[in-house]
């Protein structure tokens, strides 16, 4: 018979079982360790952000004012519906897009790629689905609170464009920042789902109109509902903008492109003795709101995408971004060049005509026989006889010089985005020599009179003129005039205002005899039986340029020229410089130049209103 040691089997067991306790105990404090002391932060954040959230307060932009201080651009509160970022980590949310869109009237498509945003750019606290919710909306969201508590009623500040189309392009639009835009060290401050400028003004003084956003510390449940409001920090709204334009004359000159035959172009009016912008207006044009209240829509995508793909591009700003050949506008510059290369001078300027001339065997015409007109002559007949020979005794190194005195080759350094530098001889030479073997003689001629090789910009052919009427002081153009201050908010600290400092214009070097000389050709245009003879306000004398530039091949046929006017007034003593281009239109003289006198009549209908009075009687 066996006998067995229980004791020894029952001690076994005891060690083994206190094997096991101290192994589960050592576990559970290397875990308790990791959870306390290593994650500790982290998770007493998280349990933190549970109980007490923050909800951003979204400062208002700062306005942006006429020189007379109208509102040009607002913010205006609205009631917008957005998605809990936190809330819907626990939910599929594509599951409830069809709720979402059918509840809140919101484009499918729009929806689903709001929720591949929130996916790719993690960061989003909130995102907005709709803005300007409408009674319905907010009522369809609280009604349906516990089923989606992602869904959330906020009221945030709204850009607003009272003028609709009007100044468009000079304004611009804001949006939600983009991921590449996030990665930019100027935007390092800000986060997913936050509005920035996407174009003009908007865009260029953006850290100035964008302010300080505030926040709600809210006691929040499991289900992110808030039960209590702890503490509140206002925002501090961002600074206003006053710009130097004139709503009245932007009007005008809206006006004259509606009215113009193509309903495409540009006009610009300027102050030629510091460079200040009166007006800036492109034709076709596009409403910025839409791109604030429209993209949730399937009516404001469709808008939005139209404005993308349209043949006649309202978005771009024609009058700093388009480049056209800018014809004989290009003869004044041309004109200075001469004379202060020594080519031609005051006492000995006359040139031939000759109807024309021939190159090779190729004879390129003039508009007419001048025969041997002195320079201000054909200024003012616009003999492109005398230029093209004016052009080859300069030869092409000195229309380069041209360029670069005249700075052509650049752009003018007005306080908008995007402004593309026009393209002249300078640029081309290289392409040309290497394709053709040599610049020709003929390419000079066509340079001459603002073809083949000549892309001028609007914005850079009115600098021009308006430098030659202030006895060649070159200031770069701006919209800018004042960023007001804002005092201290809270927390934030006060923002300094600041107002514009007008640079020290180029100087373009003329002697007061061969100033003399161009501005009685510029004068003859408008008031000594020139091309452009018809507009002349008696009182108020124009001096100017036309311009009629073939925009085809030359040589072939095509679209019709564009028509060109540029011009300051008064002549002698000018307060204002306007030009206009009006596309594929015809003759300068029968359409630029008549715009650029209806906005002349609108300055003066506001500023010397006895001049026009004058006119009438005389009527």
């Amino acid at each position: 018979m066996k006998i067995v040691d229980y004791s020894q089997n029952l001690a076994l067991r005891i060690a083994i079982i206190q094997v096991i306790a101290y192994l589960v105990l050592f576990l559970l404090g290397v875990r308790l360790f990791y959870l306390q002391i290593i994650k500790g932060d982290y998770y007493s954040e998280r349990a933190e952000s549970q109980r007490v959230k923050l909800i951003k307060i979204p400062a208002p932009r700062g306005a942006i004012l006429d020189r007379h201080g109208r509102i040009l651009v607002d913010s205006r509160p609205t009631y917008i519906i957005t998605l809990s970022a936190e809330e819907i980590k626990r939910i599929n949310p594509y599951e409830r897009v069809d709720d979402y869109a059918r509840g809140l009237k919101l484009d499918k498509q729009y929806l689903i790629e709001r929720l591949n945003l929130i996916r790719k750019q993690p960061g989003f606290e909130t995102m907005i689905i709709k803005e300007n919710a409408t009674i319905e909306d907010i009522a369809w969201v609280e009604a349906h609170n516990l089923e989606f508590p992602e869904l959330q009623v906020e009221l945030r500040p709204q850009r607003f464009y009272p003028y609709g189309e009007v100044l468009a392009h000079v304004l611009g639009y804001v949006g939600e920042i983009s991921p590449k835009e996030l990665e930019k060290a100027e935007y390092a401050d800000l986060k997913p789902g936050d509005i920035i400028g996407k174009a003009g003004l908007e865009r260029y003084y953006d850290r100035y109109l964008r302010g300080v956003p505030g926040y709600r510390k809210v006691l929040v449940d499991s289900r992110g509902r808030i039960q209590a409001e702890l503490e509140v920090v206002e925002p501090q709204a961002g600074q206003d903008l006053v710009t130097t334009i004139d709503i009245d004359l932007q009007i005008a000159a809206e006006q004259q492109l509606e009215k113009s035959v193509t309903k495409r172009g540009a006009i610009i009016a300027m102050d030629p003795n510091n460079g200040e912008i009166l007006a800036m207006a492109s034709s076709p044009s596009f409403d910025p709101n839409v791109f604030v209240r429209g993209i949730g829509t399937a009516e404001g995508r469709k808008k939005i995408e139209e404005y993308y793909t349209d043949e006649n591009r309202p978005l771009l700003n024609r009058a700093i971004q388009g480049r056209y050949h800018p014809g004989s506008t290009w003869k004044i510059p041309l004109s200075v060049a001469g004379l202060q290369q020594n080519v031609i001078t005051v006492k000995e300027s006359r040139i031939a005509c000759g109807g024309g001339i021939t190159i090779g065997n190729k004879f390129t015409r003039c508009m007419g026989n001048h025969g041997f007109p002195a320079l201000d002559y054909a200024i003012t007949k616009s003999c492109d006889g005398y230029y093209y020979r004016l052009g080859l005794k300069m030869g092409i190194d000195g229309i380069i010089k041209m360029v670069e005195e005249f700075e052509y080759d650049k752009p003018t350094g007005i306080d908008l985005p995007n402004e593309k530098a026009t393209r002249t001889p300078k640029y081309w030479k290289p392409y040309v020599e290497r394709r053709e073997g040599k610049w020709s003689d003929i390419r000079t001629v066509y340079a001459s009179i603002g073809q083949d090789t000549v892309e001028a910009t609007p914005i850079a052919m009115l600098r021009t003129i308006a430098a030659i009427g202030v006895h060649g002081k070159m200031y770069v153009p701006h919209l800018m005039k004042e960023i007001k201050p804002i005092g201290q908010v809270g927390d934030f600290p006060a923002r300094p205002g600041v107002v514009y400092e007008i640079s020290e214009p180029k100087i373009i070097k003329m002697t007061r005899e061969q100033e003399e000389l161009v501005m009685k050709g510029l004068w003859g245009v408008v008031n000594a039986g020139g091309t452009a003879s018809g507009i002349r306000i008696p009182g108020f004398d124009i001096a100017g340029k036309t311009g009629t530039a073939q925009n085809a091949a030359l040589g072939t046929k095509g679209p019709k020229d564009h028509a060109w006017f540029v011009s300051f007034a008064p002549a002698y003593k000018p307060e204002i410089a306007v030009m206009a281009i009006i596309e594929n239109s015809g003759f300068g003289a029968q359409h630029a130049a008549p715009a650029v006198k209806g906005v002349y009549e609108a300055y003066l209908r506001k500023y010397h209103p006895s001049i026009l009075g004058k006119q009438d009687e005389r009527l």
